[in-house]
């Protein structure tokens, strides 16, 4: 398409993010973002629950937000019962269906937040929650993780620090069940001691469970949210249980709370799909243990081959790798001389993709030798030459990994 020549730059707002390319298509090794199993989108039960939800609802599509502005009642039903399992009480009303989790995250850092307000985060953490945290220009903080998550003990001094020098955090962002990137899970005694730090400091806890239904071991603790409702806001998804594209996420808050994100949302938009919601609802209420206790498989087994391709094409040169004990990432470290940000144009000029480390860090000049690879949507064939061609550009750019000092193993079957 032609460009019209009109001055449209001179009269673009301030502070846009970069123009975007023109979209080419996905790459043959996909290890960036949040996709997932294609094999495992039930379509044709999709279908079928799509059939039935229009032939007995679809009169309620000539509506705006046909059951409240907080979403159809079918899907808050059913969030009500699955965060169950993650040991919440709630009702519908404590419930709202939002467009993906990240609108999620935007309605509550509008509700919170003003420009040079402070956060903190994980050291480590989700590079969308950190970038919109970034454009409203509010102070990042970073705490630091151990293998089991956020380390309470550092914490603490952080928050000491801030009374200190009279700075209240506005709150504390933690995704505590399967940390995105590096998959720990917090345990029950850090949960309740972060808690009670938040109760000592008088800050929020905003707490991100998208990837919790995704464990290889299903006896999570229970969320944040399950042991004080009151100074906790919980956000989760459907896009990696189910679909990314269908973008629909739900927060669960108390009324206080609920109503400013309503007031917001309603500001904002005329409502979140109410197609997508009926028909999520309609399958999930009757098959979502069984879908997820599937999908949950098929994704160790991916993270199996990834761990396997990387210890065969790496050896040593992957100096650290957090094994996940769910999700969808793997997170790994290679040698300090390492700056993967270098890495990125000649792994796209080989067609793979991969997240950088300082883009999913509070602290970029640290994690220049770290890297997330996100292995649910390539097939176990595709992730293992994926990583081979990782390593051939790494050794090309950088001579790590040695390759006569590589582990060599035949593949693995399957």
């Amino acid at each position: 398409m032609m460009a019209s020549g009109f001055a449209y730059a001179h009269r673009f707002a301030n502070g846009l993010p970069a123009p975007a390319p023109r979209w080419t298509g996905f790459p043959k090794y996909n290890f960036i973002g949040g996709h997932n199993d294609r094999e495992h989108v039930p379509a044709a039960e999709l279908a079928a629950a799509a059939e039935t939800v229009l032939r007995r609802d679809g009169a309620d599509l000539a509506l705006y937000n046909p059951h409240g502005p907080q979403g159809f009642r079918g899907i808050r039903e059913f969030v009500v019962a699955k965060v169950k399992t993650r040991g919440i009480t709630c009702t519908p009303d404590d419930v709202l269906i939002t467009s993906g989790s990240g609108q999620g995250l935007d309605l509550v850092n509008r509700i919170l937040l003003n420009r040079g307000d402070t956060v903190i985060l994980e050291e480590f953490t989700y590079g969308g929650a950190l970038t919109k945290l970034q454009r409203l220009g509010v102070n990042v903080i970073g705490a630091p993780l151990d293998d089991d998550g956020l380390r309470i003990d550092a914490l603490g001094r952080i928050l000491d620090d801030l009374q200190q020098k009279s700075v209240v955090p506005k709150f504390i962002y933690t995704i505590p069940t399967v940390q995105n990137p590096t998959g720990s899970i917090l345990p029950v005694d850090r949960r309740e001691a972060l808690l009670a730090l938040a109760k000592k400091h008088e800050v929020p806890i905003f707490e991100d469970e998208c990837y919790a239904d995704l464990t290889w071991n299903p006896a999570a603790p229970a969320a944040i949210y399950s042991i004080d409702s009151s100074q906790v806001i919980h956000i989760g998804s459907f896009s990696k249980t189910l679909s990314p594209a269908l973008r629909l996420g739900y927060v669960v808050a108390d009324w206080t709370v609920m109503s400013r994100l309503v007031g917001l949302k309603r500001e904002l938009d005329s409502g979140t799909g109410a197609l997508e919601q009926m028909v999520v609802a309609e399958y999930f209420s009757r098959s979502f243990e069984e879908h997820v206790g599937e999908l949950t498989g098929v994704l160790k087994e991916k993270l199996d081959t990834m761990v396997d391709a990387l210890e065969r094409e790496f050896g040593t040169a992957v100096e650290k790798m957090w094994r996940p004990k769910g999700g969808i990432f793997l997170w790994i470290k290679l040698p300090d001389r390492i700056d993967v940000t270098k890495l990125v144009a000649p792994a796209a000029n080989e067609g793979l993709v991969f997240n950088p480390g300082p883009e999913w860090s509070c602290n970029p000049a640290e994690t220049k030798s770290h890297m997330r690879l996100c292995f649910a949507l390539p097939s176990k064939e595709t992730i293992r030459e994926g990583i081979a061609t990782l390593a051939r550009v790494c050794w090309e750019q950088t001579g790590i990994p040695e390759r006569s000092a590589n582990i060599r193993r035949a593949p693995a079957a399957g």
